[in-house]
Order: structure tokens, then sequence, then C-alpha cells
């Protein structure tokens, strides 16, 4: 993938998982990055993980830190080849705990915030005949009791990534989406609020469920994005490639 070398790569949520990954698969191909987060602590301890890793605290639901992070990578590295919209906002929610604040919370991360970067980063983008892809979930074409508002949030990013696909193609940008299985990422303790007890236990019936018989790792998802960020994919634009182990596929 020499591709990549010199190019200029933002992964928001980068301190941990899937993002992690991501940044330092992009940054030992050769790439600079700039990796978002909200905790200066975990920022840190990521960019420690490679010379080519820089780091910018910033909240992707907040609108004025779109702007932001574009001046900063603009300033660190002098340029916008690809942009990973990978922080994402989730919640076992059941219609009847649902509040305007929880609803509003997940969308303005996992929808709001990848539009607003996305529309910042464009100019940059279309003149490097750059790159979106956007991190979605299985959850976006599979439906789950309890995550309606979660996968509802994930299949608009899936139909916006198809969308800006058609919208940004005249600019030479392309548009694609690695919708992620479960995956070992602390996810289950952290975003999702569940106790370590009740995470194993979800393991347990998600590894029942997956055709492959396990939960993923963050690598393996991290490589397609990668993959789909390289030059060599210059023909792939508007898809939403799923890593999951099978388990969108799998009978309920």
């Amino acid at each position: 993938m020499q591709g990549l070398k010199n190019k200029v790569a933002i992964v928001t949520g980068g301190t941990s998982g899937i993002g992690r990954a991501a940044a330092l698969g992009f940054a030992t191909q050769g790439a600079k990055v700039i990796i978002t987060g909200r905790r200066a602590g975990p920022l840190k301890e990521a960019m420690s993980n490679h010379p080519n890793i820089a780091g910018l605290t910033a909240d992707v639901s907040v609108p004025t830190d779109a702007a932001r992070t574009i001046n900063e990578t603009l300033n660190t590295w002098g340029r916008v080849d690809i942009l990973v919209n990978n922080a994402g906002a989730g919640a076992i929610l059941p219609m009847t705990d649902a509040t305007a604040e929880k609803i509003a919370g997940m969308f303005a991360v996992n929808v709001l915030g990848p539009s607003l970067l996305s529309a910042a980063a464009l100019p940059y983008l279309a003149a490097s005949k750059g790159s979106i892809i956007n991190v979605s979930s299985t959850f976006g074409q599979k439906p789950a009791a309890g995550l309606s508002h979660y996968a509802a949030s994930k299949a608009a990013l899936d139909h916006l990534t198809r969308c800006w696909a058609l919208e940004l193609a005249p600019q030479g940008v392309r548009v694609n989406a690695v919708a992620a299985g479960p995956t070992e990422t602390g996810a289950l303790t952290g975003m999702m609020g569940l106790s370590p007890e009740q995470a194993e236990a979800v393991k347990d019936r998600e590894r029942e469920r997956i055709p492959l018989g396990r939960r993923g790792i963050p690598e393996e998802v991290a490589r397609w994005i990668v993959w789909l960020a390289d030059p060599a994919s210059e023909w792939v634009t508007g898809q939403v490639i799923t890593v999951d182990g099978g388990l969108g596929i799998a009978c309920p």
C-alpha cells in the first residue's frame, strides 16, 4: 500500500478500538494521521503508538469542532486526504426508556458529526481526490430489539454513504462504509453501559449467533478501512462492506 505514503488521514474516535487500530494501520503504511477524542489522557497514550500519529481533543457532536478539526489537521500535516468517521455513540434503549435527549445524543455523534466534519473536509478532499470512510454497524442493516435508535442512526449513516458517493463522485471523492459486527472494543461496558457480567452474557449470545463462532478484533475491521482509503481502491465508491463473521446473514 505505497499509495498511502505521506497521505493525511483524520480518524475520529481514534483513542481505542477500531479507530485506534485504523490509525496505526494508516501510520504503518506511511500516512500521517490525526486522531480525535474527547479525553486528553487516552489521546496522549494512543499518540505514543507511532510518530506519524498526532492528536486533537475534539467532540464530533459539537458543531464548532468540525472546522477546528480540519484547521488543526492542516496546521499539523498541511493537507487532508482521508476522513474516517469512526466516533460512535450507542445504548441499549428500549422504546419505553427513550427520551429526546438520549435519541438526540446518539444522532449527534453518529449522523450529525460525520455530516458536519465531511462538509468541512470536502474542499481539501476534493483537491486531493480523497475519500471518506464511515464506520457503521451490522445493526444498521439487521434489526435488534433494544437497539432501535442506535440501529436507526447507523442505517442513516449507511444511506448517507450511498448518497454522498453519488453527490461527490464528480469531484473525485469516494465515499464508502465499513459495517462492523460485534468486536472486542470495550463498547459493551463503555458506551452501551452494561456491567461486566451483563457484557459477558451478551458476548456469549453473540458467539452463538455469529456463523464463524467468535467476535472480531479491531484490526480485522481496521484493515478494511485502510484498504478502502488506498488509491488502489479508486474504483470503489458507495459501498457498505460488512465485516461481522456472517452475523448479518444469520437468522435472528
